[in-house]
């Protein structure tokens, strides 16, 4: 059964990145994950426009969070092994909602899709990420890797 909490009470617990950018997940699943933020100007790029890099993040976040979810049945984790996320259109301001979604899961690796939209439902980027699924010990940038719970 998804996990359906307002945006007052982002699950997970958001931290760095995602929390210094205002992300906060309004659905997760093991099957769907929307997020949102509102555009502000720590958002901007010097045209004022959303960044490209928060586009990125953003996808990130989404289709970690569910490869995430699916992977954590099995008692592993996962960490991104590519992001290719397009800039479709220019945002200046509004609320943004990405959307991510499987394309495939499997037991080492998974690869999962995500569309964000402004206000008017316009695509504002679009985003492929693969995930590595890591068994826990297994090592992480000279560190361990255990199954992290909310």
């Amino acid at each position: 059964m998804p996990d359906e909490r307002g945006p007052t009470q982002p699950w997970p617990p958001m931290e760095g990145w995602d929390q210094a950018m205002g992300l906060r997940i309004v659905k997760a699943s093991r099957d769907e994950v929307i997020a949102q933020y509102v555009v502000e100007p720590r958002h901007h790029q010097p045209y004022g426009i959303v960044h490209g890099g928060v586009h990125c993040g953003a996808v990130e976040t989404v289709c970690s969070t569910g490869a995430g979810m699916d992977a954590l049945a099995r008692g592993q984790s996962v960490v991104g092994l590519e992001n290719h996320t397009s800039f479709v259109r220019a945002v200046r301001e509004g609320t943004v909602t990405i959307r991510a979604t499987p394309v495939t899961r499997g037991r080492r690796t998974q690869l999962w899709e995500a569309v964000a939209r402004d206000e008017q439902g316009r695509i504002v980027s679009t985003g492929r990420v693969r995930l590595l699924c890591l068994e826990p010990g297994s090592e992480l940038a000279g560190e361990m890797v255990g199954v992290k719970r909310a």
